[in-house]
């Protein structure tokens, strides 16, 4: 089918680009949707393909104008030959006809002869000279004309030789037309709604996920300003952005196999360089992980080809990486507040079970970690590691998603149990990527979500909910935004009431159009920057403390309506409890044991000495020693995810 243009939209834009000296092309013809701006736009009828060039001196492709009757407009198309390489193919400049900070969109119509599947991607090089290539868009042709739909994108003014490019899945032929360039209508964040960080400033910090591609925008720059108190960065600080292979291989041939060479790309300074300025506290993410790790991290010489190194060998590897990593981001910025580090990030599986040995390059489930030491014993490590050279007052987390499975909630606890008592951690990240679905059937349920609340604040440890997003249905529209809407309030007053165990809360991404799962818009804001109904769902209630100058006081604007009340109404009769004597573990006196004797027994350990009455202090003795203590209350919390059967099983 031929596509239909509207010639005057386009002579318009055209004008427009001329009269700012833009160049666009001369026989662009493309609709265009309120606010937004043809930058430069071709069907290659005039035969002009000298705004495209071969990707460098390697790239074989020649490049030329063709005809084809099939074109999706007119016959006139650009031809793409000679391609030696499935990443060879025709490239336009960027940075010729855009600006860094602001959001574009790109579209093209290709064709190769046989089943292929063609990309728009984009290239760039970092402020270190590192080159990246992300895939914006694909589709598949199998001799006809397919469109890779439109797709946005943005750039920062740290990245230099920015290039969208089409490559293929083989080195045929291709056929190009209809490439569209558009400035995407500008956005502004909503500057008269309360500040997430400023509603919930007296309960935790609130925070969101970046990486450098995101940041790009000067909009996602305000909208974090104005919600925001802390940053992850997505993938900057991973190991495989971290790890300086040709260092490393440099230090083995010199003899230190050990020695692992570290370097900040020019991505992760994007971000932090955001934060400093913008004095923004950061969540490191991550240490030791199975994921993002390349295998030639876990080999002799540092090649992926070598044979797997031995626990003495990877145990110095791993000192000297999280060594390397807390030092460079020291020596750089020395005044950004990194308060916390996942050390350890998934290295259970939701049974309670440990990983598959492997190499990631090769399975993206499989653990370098646990190829090498044959279990999760590497876990210890980490975190004597970390606690060693992490800078003073940064918190320490173990990190994990579907932590509200029984298998891996019990596996975590066992092991959070075993490093506390060795004081190695300070806290469980409980990730949070959950799904709506349609409302009544979301996964996990609330019930569930507030049960791992209650287990893992009984630790006595810190909590952050560190990477929130809750999905509704793939393509949905807003169809579902008011179950979202509540599953978000629900989640939101169950963290609430666990406030005092709550350090953080953190969305993963800004807005939905970013995100990692944007198909299922799972997160607060829409791509126009505009709150979506769960945005007003967790403010509901909530006093906004509007900040004043340095040294002022804060005060609290008017709530939206009445604040929750996150403890138990008294009642005008007592309550009945039916006296269980000598039940150990039972502090609540309610004839079973739970996690809510744990919570009890914690409130009284920290001073409230109504939490527990004299019958339950004597059921809470449960090592008999007389004396009541967290190791008390510790052993409880493990009989309720039953590691022990019985409190006589006590070490």
């Amino acid at each position: 089918m031929k596509h239909t243009f509207r010639r005057t939209v386009a002579v318009l834009a055209a004008m427009a680009c001329a009269s700012l000296g833009l160049p666009v092309a001369a026989n662009a013809e493309f609709t265009l949707q309120d606010g937004e701006t043809l930058i430069y736009g071709t069907d290659f009828e005039d035969g002009d393909v000298s705004a495209f060039s071969k990707r460098g001196d390697t790239d074989t492709s020649v490049i030329s104008a063709g005809t084809d009757e099939t074109a999706p407009d007119g016959a006139g198309v650009m031809l793409v030959t000679d391609r030696s390489s499935s990443w060879n193919g025709p490239q336009i400049a960027v940075e010729d006809y855009c600006d860094p900070g602001v959001k574009y969109a790109v579209s093209v119509w290709v064709k190769a002869p046989w089943y292929n599947t063609c990309t728009l991607s984009m290239q760039y090089t970092d402020a270190e000279g590192t080159d990246h290539y992300s895939n914006l868009g694909s589709a598949v042709s199998q001799g006809d004309w397919v469109q890779i739909p439109e797709v946005q994108f943005s750039y920062s003014e740290d990245m230099k030789n920015v290039y969208i490019y089409v490559e293929s899945s083989d080195t045929t032929d291709l056929y190009v037309d209809s490439f569209c360039l558009k400035a995407a209508k500008v956005y502004e964040p909503e500057d008269d709604i309360p500040g997430l960080k400023d509603v919930y400033a007296d309960y935790f910090k609130i925070g969101g996920a970046v990486t450098a591609a995101e940041l790009a925008p000067n909009a996602t720059k305000q909208l974090i300003l104005k919600h925001y108190n802390s940053i992850t960065l997505g993938n900057e600080l991973k190991p495989e952005n971290m790890l300086d292979q040709a260092g490393c291989q440099a230090n083995a041939a010199a003899g230190n196999p050990g020695e692992v060479a570290v370097s900040l790309n020019g991505q992760a300074r994007t971000i932090l360089n955001f934060c400093r300025d913008n004095d923004i506290p950061v969540r490191g993410h991550v240490l030791v992980w199975h994921s993002q790790t390349p295998g030639w991290f876990f080999k002799d010489d540092y090649t992926k080809e070598g044979e797997w190194v031995d626990k003495e060998t990877m145990l110095a590897r791993m000192e000297s990486y999280i060594k390397g990593v807390m030092e460079v981001l020291a020596e750089e910025y020395s005044d950004v507040d990194f308060y916390a580090w996942d050390v350890v990030n998934e290295a259970w599986l939701d049974d309670g079970s440990y990983r598959t040995g492997g190499m990631y390059d090769d399975n993206a489930n499989a653990s370098g970690w646990v190829q090498v030491f044959g279990d999760n014993s590497f876990i210890p490590y980490a975190f004597e590691y970390a606690r060693k050279y992490a800078p003073e007052g940064c918190k320490l987390y173990y990190n994990d998603y579907n932590e509200y499975s029984d298998g891996k909630m019990k596996a975590i606890v066992q092991m959070a149990t075993e490093l506390k008592e060795k004081g190695l951690i300070d806290g469980i990240g409980m990730q949070s990527h959950l799904d709506v679905r349609t409302g009544p059937d979301a996964y996990p349920s609330v019930n569930a979500y507030i049960k791992a609340l209650d287990t893992y604040t009984a630790l006595g440890l810190d909590v952050q909910i560190t990477e929130l997003d809750a999905t509704v249905p793939e393509n949905s529209g807003d169809q579902y935004f008011e179950q979202q809407a509540q599953y978000y309030s629900d989640l939101m007053d169950a963290i609430v009431a666990h406030k005092d165990s709550i350090s953080a809360v953190v969305f993963w991404g800004t807005t939905d159009d970013t995100s990692w799962r944007s198909t299922k818009s799972p997160l607060l804001f829409n791509g126009d920057y505009t709150a979506k109904p769960a945005y007003y769902a967790i403010i509901d209630g909530l006093a906004e403390v509007v900040p004043t100058e340095p040294g002022g006081e804060t005060t609290e604007a008017p709530e939206t309506t009445e604040a929750p009340d996150t403890t138990d109404e008294p009642t005008d009769e007592p309550t009945e409890t039916t006296p269980l004597a000598g039940k150990l573990g039972d502090t609540n006196v309610d004839g079973d044991i739970t996690i809510l004797d744990v919570i009890q027994l914690n409130k009284y350990l920290l001073g409230d000495t109504s939490a527990v009455g004299d019958e339950g202090l004597a059921n809470a003795n449960v090592d008999g020693n007389g004396t009541i203590d967290a190791t008390d209350s510790l052993w409880i919390l493990k009989y309720c995810v039953q590691l022990i059967s019985d409190f006589s099983e006590q070490g």
